[in-house]
């Protein structure tokens, strides 16, 4: 890994903290799964996360976004271990994210999270531009994450490997009953809103506005993703 072109494809430099590069990332990097849509393999092999979203400028679900990213940090040297989360009545791996320095929640692979790094080691409701965020102790050792006081996924206390989420990424990525493939969704941070692209609507919101607008060919379509996204595709999905 390249970590001074990872740094530029995110806008950042090696002094950049880890407040700043958790917004930088959301911002420059979607998260989507049109790859799945695509027909594209998805593979969470090192080398394979780094030419998707740093040499071909995609984005990726968490599996790839928090892999990759948690490659990064290590190599600006945080310690950082993967997580394994379940959202809602999920399946097990359902979701990673990371904790970084022993401290931090950090999570760029989860669409519309919190824009900073969370305390991981704070019940206290913490404030942030994605809204107020809880941490809090839940049975056999997890904690329950909670967005405004609704839950958002449980993580385990266990480190993992990327390798362990392999099974379920492979799931998510070809079940019927994954969510992720019935419909397509592209979206990123932009300031304190969000831009999505949810199957052909083109949403935009910023604090309690929200506007949607149908994208009615697939010429409006790919144009919205390269200009909104950076995201050159070989067909409309």
């Amino acid at each position: 890994m390249n970590v001074d072109v990872y740094l530029e494809r995110i806008g950042a430099t090696r002094s950049t903290g880890l407040r700043d590069l958790h917004r930088l990332h959301q911002t420059a990097v979607p998260f989507e799964n049109l790859s799945i849509h695509l027909g594209e393999r998805i593979s969470l092999a090192d080398s394979d996360l780094y030419d998707k979203i740093v040499t071909r400028r995609r984005g990726g679900f968490c599996y790839e976004l928090n892999g990759l990213f948690a490659q990064l940090l290590s190599a600006l040297g945080h310690d950082v271990a993967r997580l394994g989360a379940r959202v809602g009545d999920g399946p097990p791996f359902d979701h990673m994210a990371l904790l970084v320095d022993g401290v931090w929640l950090v999570d760029v692979g989860f669409g519309a999270h919190s824009t900073y790094p969370l305390r991981f080691d704070s019940p206290s409701p913490q404030s942030d531009p994605g809204g107020t965020f809880t941490v809090v102790p839940a049975t056999d050792g997890d904690v329950d994450v909670l967005k405004d006081g609704k839950p958002e996924y449980r993580l385990e206390s266990r480190h993992r490997d990327l390798s362990d989420f392999i099974p379920t990424c492979w799931w998510q990525s070809t079940s019927p009953d994954s969510h992720f493939t019935r419909k397509t969704v592209c979206s990123r941070l932009d300031g304190d809103g969000r831009i999505t692209i949810s199957g052909r609507n083109l949403i935009t919101t910023a604090g309690d506005s929200r506007t949607e607008e149908e994208l009615t060919t697939d010429d409006a379509l790919l144009t919205a993703y390269r200009d909104r996204f950076g995201l050159t595709l070989p067909r409309a999905v």
